[in-house]
């Protein structure tokens, strides 16, 4: 599955007020940060509780996380009508000439 199939799929569960509006936009970034916090949350706890040891059972956790993180990062990407293979592309090409410039 690329991006863009993930993004189809995904927006068919798309259920929050707003939708194409303003307010669905900052609804689904707000979830965004909260997802992403919730990752870096548990990060933190690995490092506190376990030593920075990550065991399995740890890491398919982040990948959930990861999961609602890649889902409201989808639903951004739909609130502005922009595609995530687009958006993934145009990072990669930007990236690409920051480093030819170093």
């Amino acid at each position: 599955m690329n991006l863009s199939e993930y993004q189809t799929y995904a927006k068919e569960t798309a259920i929050y007020p707003g939708q194409k509006s303003m307010q669905g936009l900052l609804y689904v970034t707000i979830g965004l940060a909260g997802e992403v916090g919730e990752f870096c949350n548990k990060v933190k706890k690995i490092l506190r509780d376990h030593g920075g040891e990550l065991d399995r059972e740890t890491s398919e956790a982040l990948g959930k996380e990861l999961g609602d993180v890649l889902w409201y990062l989808s639903q951004c990407a739909e609130e502005l009508n922009m595609d995530l293979d687009t958006i993934a592309c145009a990072n990669l090409s930007k990236l690409t000439a920051r480093q030819r410039q170093r």
